[in-house]
């Protein structure tokens, strides 16, 4: 029960600093005469698997208690930070230059933070895997 909490609760966190990071905390580029940089429609996307997807996952993975749909649910969880990985670094990206905030914060900050979803989520499945034999 403690594992399924404790996960829980740190996914749906980690899927609200994904969503609501690059708006608040870790912010993009600002519009530069009226127009929005590569970025801006990263950190949008990011709204969309953060908030909506690996929250609700998390609040799922404290709902339910059987491990045959926990590790359905940690194997949705590991699939939507690789998303969340690939959005600004493969599919979508940001701006050109290197000295750029989307550059120096965000998009380190995003990859820290989906990569230690994935490492989560992959020990999860390992753990979950094993209890169900």
């Amino acid at each position: 029960m403690k594992n399924r909490i404790i996960l829980g609760v740190v996914v749906v966190v980690f899927g609200l600093l994904i969503a609501l990071g690059p708006q608040f905390l870790f912010k993009v580029c600002p519009v530069v005469d009226g127009m929005y940089m590569r970025c801006h429609w990263t950190a949008q996307a990011e709204i969309g698997i953060g908030g909506p997807l690996i929250a609700a996952l998390g609040i799922a993975l404290i709902v339910f208690a059987d491990p045959k749909i926990r590790l359905g649910l940690t194997i949705g969880v590991f699939l939507s930070g690789v998303l969340a990985l690939l959005i600004p670094h493969a599919l979508i990206g940001g701006c050109p230059g290197h000295l750029m905030p989307c550059r120096k914060i965000t998009f380190p900050a995003l990859t820290v933070i989906s990569i230690l979803l994935l490492i989560m989520a992959a020990v999860n499945v390992l753990y979950l895997a094993r209890k169900k034999e």
